[in-house]
């Protein structure tokens, strides 16, 4: 078992790294993500990865393809770097890793390797992060949280202690959309969609589309008094 030290990665624009194409996980910049490595070809990018700066991008797998996962499937361009800072190595050569999301990159190539590579590796670009006024990601984090309440209070008021804004109420605007993402149990596509947005304060935009949008399908309101989504 070991965790890594904290170290900033190279800050090339253009980086070459391993990526890990899953299906339903979508790391996100500034969140951890524990992951169970099992497959020889991810064991072995792990154990590259950990040998190498701890990099490792993380892609989603387009859905029309997710019954190809045995092999090469297309994945979203846009996906995210994480650096692993916890692995474990289990005594079957599995491992368990926490990969900590550092930004978001564009794949640019995807060169075929040689014979005993068994995962992928692609050319990438870094993606920046474009900044919103912290008075502005104030003002759309409650109006989320609001929203966020209504849809529990509609459709299981007796969660509403598990569940409801005060899960987000503290946490940095990061993990604010995560926890989000996850409570609202969002589909892979949505996930990337948010990924995709361009910084926190537009995934915070598109957080609030969504749940508008659910709080239409179970004919609540929004905190204007609408009922559908304009």
């Amino acid at each position: 078992m070991s965790d890594l030290p904290s170290h900033r990665p190279d800050r090339a624009a253009r980086l070459t790294l391993p990526i890990f194409p899953l299906s339903t996980v979508v790391l996100f910049p500034g969140v951890d993500c524990p992951l169970h490595v099992f497959e020889p070809r991810y064991r072995q990018m792990t154990q590259a990865a950990l040998g190498g700066d701890g990099l490792i991008g993380m892609v989603t797998v387009r859905p029309e393809h997710v019954g190809d996962m045995a092999g090469a499937p297309p994945v979203f361009p846009i996906g995210c770097l994480g650096r692993i800072v916890h692995s474990e190595e289990l005594a079957d050569g599995r491992i368990n890793i926490v990969l900590h999301g550092t930004e978001r990159f564009r794949i640019a190539d995807e060169p075929a390797g040689p014979e005993d590579r068994l995962y992928r590796e692609a050319v990438v670009d870094r993606l920046g992060e474009e900044q919103t006024e912290a008075s502005e990601i104030g003002r759309l984090r409650e109006r989320i949280s609001g929203a966020f309440d209504r849809l529990v209070t509609a459709v299981a008021p007796e969660r509403r202690d598990e569940i409801g804004p005060h899960l987000v109420a503290d946490v940095d605007d990061a993990l604010f959309v995560a926890v989000l993402v996850q409570v609202l149990n969002l589909p892979p596509v949505e996930r990337q969609s948010l990924l995709e947005a361009n910084g926190v304060g537009a995934r915070l935009v598109a957080l609030e589309s969504i749940l508008r949008f659910q709080l239409a399908g179970v004919g609540a309101s929004d905190a204007n008094g609408r009922s559908r989504v304009h």
